[in-house]
C-alpha cells in the first residue's frame, strides 16, 4: 500500500459513526465527522459531546483538544480533505417496509464531488445486499469521473457493534468483515481496518457477501427471540418460569434460547429481516420463517397490553392510571429506534388507557410521547407516584433492584398491579398484600 493514508471522514455521527470517530482517532488518525444536525457539530467541536458509549465522548473530546478531530456539515468538504471515507448514515424502513436511502443517496452524492486518485471508500451502513455495487459504486464513478478499483478503492465494512459497548466490540471483541469490489480494495482496507480491529480481519469474496452477512446475524436474532417469545407464552400459561427452563435447555451446547420480552427494537435487528424478505421477494422466492418470526415480535406490544388489561381486572380499575419503566428499546442506553415501548403505548391507547407516565433515566424529551400528551419523566419516584399498574419495558440498570413491596409503597396505592415484560423482578413468586404480578413467560402470582 504505497500512499500513505493519515486522513479519515466520518459520514453520520449516530451511534456508530461516533464510534468509528473514536477508533481511529484513538489509532492516530485525524478525523472529520460530518452530519447533518449544526447543534451536534457544535457541542462536538466545543468538547462537550455527551454520549452513553464509555470510552466515546471521552475519545473525542480528548481528540478535539489535540486537533485531531473536527465536525462538519460540509460533506464535499470533508471528502476533500480526507483519504479514507466512511459511511455510516441510517437507511431504515418506510411505512411500506421498504429501505429509505435519502442520507445515503445524499452523503454519497457529497463525498463523490471530492473523491481523489488514491482515496479510499467504504460503505458501512447496514443496507440491502447489492448497495454497494449498484448504487454507491455507480454513483461515485459517474459523479467523479473515476474508476473504482483502478482510480480510488471502494469495499463493504458492516458495523458489528452492540449499542452500549461499542468501541469495545469495533477494536477487541470481533474480526472485521471486508468485502471489496476488487482484490486491491479488499487487501487495502483490509490493511486499514486490521489497525483498529485486534481480532483481524475476514476477507469475502465481494460485497454482496458483507452486506448479506451483517443482515443474516439480525436476521438469527430475531427468529431466536420471536421463538423465546412464543415459548415464554406458553410456559406462562402453563405454570411454568421460562427462565428456570431456559437455562437448564441451555445447558446443551446445541440450544440457545433467547431472552422473551416486550418486543423487539433498535435500528438493527426490526430492519434487517425486511431487507431479506424483500429481497426474497424480487428474486421470486420467500423467507416464511422469518416473516412469521417478525411478525410474532411485533404482536408482543399488543400481547403486553393485553397483560395491563387483565391486571386491570383483578384490581378492580376500569381506568386504571399507568407507569411504564422504560422507553429505550434496551437498557442502559438512550436510543429509541422502534423502540416496543412505542407500540405499547399505541396498544394501551386503543385499549382505552387515558393516563400513562413514563420514566426513563436516560431519555429527556420525545416527540411521540409529547403528541399524545403524556409525561415523560427522568424520576423514577414521580413516575410512580398514583400509579395503579407499572408495566417494566426496559430492563434498565436502575430498575435492577426493584421489588414487589417497594413499588407498591412507591405508588402510594392499598392494590396495585404489576407487569414485568424484562424479568426484572426477583421477588415475583411471593408478592406482598394488595399486588398482582404477571411477567412475561412468568405464572401469574396474585395476594389480594
Amino acid at each position: 500500500m504505497s500512499m500513505k493514508y493519515e486522513r479519515v471522514s466520518v459520514y453520520g455521527l449516530g451511534y456508530v459513526g461516533l464510534t468509528l470517530c473514536a477508533a481511529w482517532s484513538r489509532a492516530g488518525y485525524k478525523v472529520l465527522g460530518v452530519d447533518v444536525l449544526e447543534e451536534k457539530i457544535k457541542a462536538l467541536n466545543a468538547g462537550l459531546m455527551t454520549h452513553v458509549e464509555p470510552g466515546v465522548c471521552t475519545e473525542i473530546n480528548r481528540a478535539v483538544s489535540a486537533g485531531r478531530f473536527n465536525a462538519t456539515s460540509d460533506g464535499i468538504y470533508a471528502s476533500k480533505h480526507s483519504d479514507i471515507k466512511l459511511i455510516s448514515v441510517p437507511v431504515g424502513l418506510d411505512s411500506e417496509g421498504f429501505p429509505i436511502l435519502e442520507s445515503l443517496v445524499a452523503a454519497v452524492k457529497a463525498l463523490a464531488e471530492g473523491l481523489k486518485t488514491g482515496d479510499v471508500v467504504v460503505l458501512e451502513s447496514s443496507v440491502p445486499p447489492t448497495t454497494t455495487l449498484n448504487l454507491v459504486m455507480p454513483m461515485l464513478e459517474e459523479a467523479s469521473g473515476l474508476k473504482a478499483e483502478e482510480d480510488f478503492y471502494l469495499a463493504y465494512s458492516p458495523e458489528r457493534i452492540y449499542v452500549g459497548r461499542a468501541l469495545e466490540d469495533l477494536e477487541e471483541r470481533y474480526p472485521r468483515i471486508v468485502g471489496g469490489v476488487g482484490t486491491k480494495s479488499s487487501e487495502i482496507v483490509g490493511r486499514l481496518y486490521s489497525k483498529i480491529a485486534t481480532k483481524g480481519v475476514r476477507i469475502v469474496s465481494s460485497p454482496t457477501v458483507a452486506e448479506f452477512e451483517k443482515l443474516a446475524e439480525g436476521v438469527y436474532r430475531d427468529v431466536n427471540i420471536a421463538l423465546a417469545n412464543e415459548l415464554a407464552i406458553l410456559t406462562s400459561r402453563a405454570g411454568i418460569e421460562y427462565d428456570e427452563m431456559a437455562e437448564v435447555a441451555n445447558s446443551q451446547p446445541f440450544c440457545h434460547l433467547h431472552k422473551p420480552g416486550i418486543g423487539v427494537g433498535g435500528g438493527c435487528i426490526p430492519v434487517y429481516p425486511r431487507f431479506l424478505i424483500n429481497l426474497a421477494g424480487s428474486l421470486g422466492t420467500s423467507m416464511d420463517l422469518t416473516d412469521t418470526a417478525r411478525r410474532i415480535n411485533l404482536v408482543m406490544p399488543s400481547h403486553t397490553a393485553r397483560l395491563v388489561m387483565q391486571v386491570a381486572f383483578k384490581i378492580g380499575k376500569e381506568s386504571p392510571k399507568l407507569a411504564v419503566l422504560g422507553l429505550a428499546f434496551r437498557g442502559g442506553i438512550d436510543d429509541t429506534r422502534f423502540s416496543p415501548t412505542y407500540d405499547l403505548v399505541n396498544a394501551l391507547v386503543k385499549s382505552g388507557i387515558e393516563e400513562i407516565t413514563i420514566n426513563d433515566p436516560y431519555v429527556s424529551e420525545d416527540t411521540f410521547l409529547k403528541e399524545l400528551g403524556f409525561r415523560l419523566t427522568k424520576r423514577l419516584d414521580e413516575a410512580l407516584r398514583g400509579a395503579d399498574i407499572v408495566v417494566i419495558a426496559t430492563d434498565h440498570p436502575q430498575y435492577e433492584d426493584l421489588n414487589l413491596q417497594d413499588l407498591k409503597e412507591k405508588t402510594h396505592r392499598k392494590r396495585i398491579g404489576v407487569v414485568d415484560g424484562r424479568h426484572i423482578v426477583k421477588d415475583w413468586r411471593n408478592p406482598p398484600k394488595g399486588v398482582v404480578y404477571v411477567g412475561i413467560g412468568r405464572p401469574s402470582q396474585s395476594n389480594l
